[in-house]
């Protein structure tokens, strides 16, 4: 197995930086550091609705003997003409807008009576008449309380996002907070799935006798979209290799990575493995291992067409394709990305509260297995048609070649597929 997947990412190269805009960029690699063009925030502010003031004016103010101001204008965010604070003087302010000249701090309009005069007032409407044109302030403040100042989240010339660093919504914010509209990045994977089989039906669609749902096409869809990449489902293709191999090529213009499901093993309407084996040259080639785990032991890969596209040929079972899916196509899809290919898949070890009572020597059979708080307990059987037990996993239990059963209590490791869990 581990062979097998070190054949793949040393045939895997991340893919070419584009510039996307920011929204199209969610998730994806940055290749370049990006600096920041001005100061953040770029200009002094308030950080609470109030009024701007000079500290000498409300030093020593309380609630009984109050610092009386005369009220000379309002700033609101967004505000560019901006009424001078001279002494005995003060300006109502709302949050984000800028300092006013002659200002030193902002006192928070709880601490005022908001102009009306009497209790404190709890809050403040923009553009309210004020008794007087005076506000009483109760309480002193600090030389730059309440003052968000030029610069102080990132300077001019600072380094906002280094290269390397994976946008989530934060970095997003961050990059359209500095005016970037645009960041140059490595795209996410367009991968396109395929499942084969003349047995398929869609989901929605009546069964005639013999017939099953389509699962595989969605379930692979899904891991891939959920791996961070751009994922489109193709319909069942039957099983004839001139109508897989047409649909594969017609495909190929939109993908940087194929996953086909079905077709691998060793009967007689085996139409992937029959297809892909036949390819040879500029078209390309895929080669088919039977590798020593349960489930997922038939499996294919290589590149495809003059593009050198990457191809991944799973199991037809469901859990033999989810498996194989995060064991073989996941880092793949990652290192297109330029990614760590198997961070977030990393083993855990974890006290088995159930007993496996069989499991096949010189195979690594991976079981589903629910876990939580340092323990797990395996959920269904073997078989790699269950996927009701697949549903109820959030993790898969590795049993290791030479073990052929395990008791409760056991330390095993364990594969954590929803992260949450740990």
């Amino acid at each position: 197995m581990q062979e097998h997947l070190d054949d793949i990412l040393a045939r895997i190269r991340p893919l070419e930086p584009i510039e996307l805009q920011l929204l199209d960029a969610q998730g994806c690699l940055l290749v370049e550091d990006v600096t920041v063009p001005a100061a953040l925030p770029p200009f002094d502010n308030s950080s609470m609705d109030g009024y701007a003031v000079r500290v000498a004016d409300v030093a020593g103010a309380s609630e009984e003997f109050p610092a009386v101001l005369t009220v000379v204008g309002e700033v609101a965010a967004g505000s560019s003409e901006l009424p001078a604070v001279g002494p005995g003087e003060a300006v109502r302010i709302m949050t984000g807008a800028p300092l006013p000249p002659g200002a030193e701090a902002v006192v928070p309009v709880e601490w005022t009576d908001g102009g009306k005069g009497g209790a404190p007032a709890d809050a403040m409407t923009a553009g309210e008449q004020q008794a007087g044109g005076e506000v009483r302030v109760h309480r002193p403040a600090a030389a730059r309380a309440h003052v968000r100042a030029r610069g102080s989240d990132v300077a001019a010339g600072e380094i906002a996002l280094s290269a390397g660093t994976v946008l989530g919504p934060a970095q997003i914010g961050l990059l359209a907070a500095i005016g970037r509209a645009t960041v140059p990045v490595r795209p996410r994977p367009r991968v396109v799935v395929l499942s084969t089989g003349s047995e398929l039906v869609p989901p929605g669609e009546p069964l005639a006798a013999g017939q099953i749902h389509d699962s595989n096409s969605f379930m692979l869809t899904a891991c891939a979209r959920d791996a961070g990449a751009i994922a489109y489902r193709v319909g069942a293709v039957d099983d004839d290799a001139a109508s897989f191999r047409a649909t594969l090529e017609d495909q190929l213009v939109r993908a940087d990575a194929v996953v086909t499901t079905g077709g691998v093993s060793v009967g007689a309407y085996d139409v992937v493995k029959e297809a892909l084996t036949q390819l040879s040259g500029a078209e390309g080639s895929v080669a088919f291992r039977r590798l020593a785990m349960q489930p997922g032991k038939p499996q294919g890969f290589g590149r495809l067409g003059p593009e050198g596209i990457p191809l991944f040929a799973l199991p037809g079972n469901p859990v033999s394709a989810y498996v194989s899916f995060e064991l073989f196509v996941r880092p793949a899809l990652r290192a297109l990305m330029g990614l760590a290919p198997t961070a977030g898949r990393e083993p855990v070890r974890a006290r088995l509260t159930s007993r496996v009572g069989s499991s096949p020597k010189g195979r690594r059979q991976y079981l589903r297995g629910s876990y939580a708080d340092g323990k797990v307990e395996t959920v269904g059987g073997s078989g790699s048609h269950l996927v009701k037990a697949l549903a109820d996993a959030n993790a898969l239990v590795v049993v290791p070649e030479e073990t052929t059963s395990l008791a409760a209590g056991a330390e095993v490791d364990v594969i954590l597929l929803d992260r949450s869990a740990s």
